[in-house]
Parts: C-alpha cells; sequence; structure tokens
C-alpha cells in the first residue's frame, strides 16, 4: 500500500507528539530549576573548596589570576559533570513535586493527558542535558582538567608521584621493553632492555645501564650498551659505550600518571587504549574506566528523571520535604554504587563495560518498577 504525501504527514505528526503550552511549561520548570541548582550548590562548593585549600595557596604562593582562571574556572565543569546525576534528581523531584502539592499533575491529568505522555516534556529536557553532558565529557573536561590537575601539582600537592617503576610493554608484537625506574629530573630510563621475539625464539636483547631521552633525536641515547642477537643457535655479542635509539615509546609514557587519563579528549582517549592493548600496559583499566564512565554517567539523566517523577507525581503528607529526602539519598547512592562498581574493575571480577554500566541497568529496572506502581 502506497503511503500519500498527506498520509505521511499525519503519520509523523502522530509519531511525534506536538509541543504544547503544558510541555513548555514542564521544560522549562526543569531546564530552569537545574540551572538554579547548579549556581546554588558550585557556589557552596567553591566556598568550602577555597577555605579548605586558602591555607595551601598563601603557603605555596599561587597567584590570585591563577586561582580564579586556571583552577576554580577549570573546577567548575569537572564539578558539574561528577555530580550531574544528583542535580537532574534533585530537580525532577523539586518541582514536580511542587506541582503535584499544588494539584497540577491532578489536573493535567484530569484533562485527559496520559501518564505516559506527560513524561514526554521530561525526556525531552532530560536529552538536553544528556547532550550537554556528553559534550563537556567528551570534549570540554578533558582539557580543564588538565589545566586544574596542573595548578593542584604546582600549587596544592607540590609532589610528584612517578609510577613508573618496573615498567614492561610490548611496543609492537614480538618487541618487549622492560625499564627498572624512571628519573623525571633528567628524563632518563635505568635498567634498559628491550627484547625482539619470534614465535619461541629470542632474535635479538639490547639491554643497556641507562636510556637518556633526547628532544632533538625524538629517541633514547643509551649508555654502556650490550647488544645480542641469536641465529642459528650462535649468540652474537656486541657492547659499546654509546647508541642511538627510536622506538615506539616516548618519554610522555613515563611522564604519564593515572589520571593523566582525565586530560585526554575524546579521540586522544581511544589512542591511549588501543596502544595500552597492544603493549600490554596495566594501566589500560584506569583509561577503560574513564571512557565507560565519560558515556555511562550522562544517560543516568534519562533513569534518574523517570524515577523522579514516578516517585514525586503524587501529593505525599510529607510534603516537598520527604520527596527531596528521597530524592537526595537515592542520588548519592547512584554516585556511590558508580564508585563502587570501579572496585570491580580493579580486583578483575568484571570488564569495566559492564562493571561502569551497572548502576544504570540496575537503577534502570528500579525506575521502570517505580513507573508501573506510579498513580496514573
Amino acid at each position: 500500500m502506497k503511503l500519500s504525501k498527506e498520509g505521511f504527514k499525519n503519520w509523523v505528526r502522530d509519531f511525534k507528539p506536538q509541543i504544547t503550552t503544558i510541555d513548555r511549561y514542564i521544560i522549562k520548570k526543569f531546564i530552569g530549576t537545574y540551572v538554579v541548582a547548579l549556581l546554588l550548590i558550585i557556589g557552596i562548593v567553591i566556598i568550602f573548596d577555597l577555605s579548605e585549600k586558602v591555607d595551601k595557596f598563601v603557603t605555596n604562593q599561587a597567584p590570585l589570576k591563577l586561582i580564579i582562571f586556571q583552577y576554580y574556572a577549570n573546577f567548575i565543569p569537572y564539578f558539574v559533570n561528577m555530580f550531574s546525576p544528583m542535580f537532574v534528581f534533585i530537580t525532577v523531584i523539586f518541582f514536580t513535586s511542587k506541582m503535584a502539592a499544588n494539584t497540577e499533575i491532578i489536573a493535567i491529568l484530569a484533562g485527559g493527558i496520559s501518564f505516559k505522555r506527560l513524561m514526554w516534556p521530561y525526556f525531552v529536557s532530560a536529552a538536553a542535558i544528556v547532550a550537554f553532558s556528553l559534550i563537556l565529557n567528551l570534549y570540554v573536561i578533558p582539557p580543564c582538567n588538565k589545566g586544574r590537575l596542573a595548578f593542584e601539582q604546582k600549587y596544592v600537592k607540590k609532589k610528584y608521584e612517578n609510577f613508573a617503576r618496573n615498567v614492561h610493554y610490548q611496543i609492537s608484537p614480538g618487541n618487549f621493553l622492560y625499564v627498572q625506574s624512571f628519573a623525571p629530573s633528567n628524563n632518563t630510563a635505568y635498567g634498559f632492555s628491550l627484547e625482539s621475539i619470534e614465535g619461541h625464539d629470542i632474535v635479538s636483547k639490547l639491554s643497556a645501564t641507562e636510556a637518556r631521552w633526547d628532544s632533538t633525536l625524538q629517541g633514547w641515547k643509551l649508555r654502556d650498551y650490550v647488544l645480542r642477537t641469536f641465529e642459528d643457535g650462535v649468540e652474537n655479542v656486541k657492547t659499546g659505550g654509546h647508541m642511538d635509539t627510536v622506538i615506539a615509546v616516548t618519554v610522555e609514557d613515563f611522564y604519564r600518571r593515572r589520571n593523566t587519563v582525565q586530560t585526554l579528549p575524546d579521540g586522544q582517549l581511544r589512542r591511549l587504549i588501543r596502544d595500552q592493548k597492544v603493549r600490554g600496559d596495566k594501566d589500560v583499566m584506569f583509561s577503560l574506566i574513564e571512557q565507560n564512565e565519560r558515556w555511562a554517567m550522562p544517560f543516568a539523566a534519562f533513569i534518574l528523571t523517570l524515577i523522579g517523577v514516578s516517585l514525586s507525581s503524587v501529593k505525599r503528607r510529607g510534603g516537598i520535604g520527604l520527596n527531596l529526602g528521597i530524592g537526595i539519598a537515592l542520588s548519592f547512592s547512584y554516585i556511590l554504587f558508580l564508585r563502587f562498581a570501579q572496585m570491580f574493575v580493579y580486583s578483575g571480577s568484571l570488564p569495566p563495560f559492564i562493571a561502569l554500566w551497572l548502576p544504570n541497568v540496575l537503577y534502570l529496572i528500579i525506575a521502570i518498577y517505580l513507573y508501573r506502581i506510579a498513580p496514573k
């Protein structure tokens, strides 16, 4: 059966709900309350954070300009992203409870609008917040984290944490690098060893007491090296005082800390994960956690919106306060569960993808149950 042009327009109109005055009212309430909640809580958090760190700022002589524009300007997007689920939940609970207390929800349902149709403007608002959160996660927060972490390292922590000890890398198939330790003061790797293996046989092994990074060469200058090659069961040994070598490992790989993944945009993070998997780098776990968390947390806005509306659309004897208490408790439990799920990754119990998306799955089940029992 061929669908006419007019029939297709009618089908699109029926499939896509029209934005009504009530829809605009709810969307305006949702987004407006969300923005106000963000501004209020951000102001409070900045005050508490400043009171906690002001002694370190003064002791380490942090310039006021850097405190404002490098630290707090970059701190705000990071904080907004971290507690975005809580902001969404509290927003939905607050203004929906107020609408229920004013019998606005009852009037809307009595006017012939179904509870399912009532959810549409809520999900439109949640979709805008999800898009906003994804843009922050993938493109805005990583460069902000770079500035924030650099400031904290210089003026708050004042300590370099070096994780480059007993480093094992597979820099390419069959080529393995081992470094006993790395000194950031002179960009030198000690106990350097590079092995080439084919099947179960060692083809060559290059060892050196130290390897110093040369930025001009973009490679390593070896000192007191020993090169062993094996051919037809015969070992050939070559020694020397100095040798230049270029491999697919740079000095940045040794400076990379576990929180460095927070400073990488999505494209760079994906490339890092690919390289770490090839190298057999154990820190790939932190990269995978960061990648999955960037995607999992924003989509929680849909789930928490459904829970919030289902809980607060009915007038309760306890009023808005009771609903807000429930909302804050559930939102904090979600954030806590998301952090706790990372422990499953650290212990090797679950892959990062399953562990980081597990809270969303469990809370989605709770959301569907609350929606089904909600008075309609």
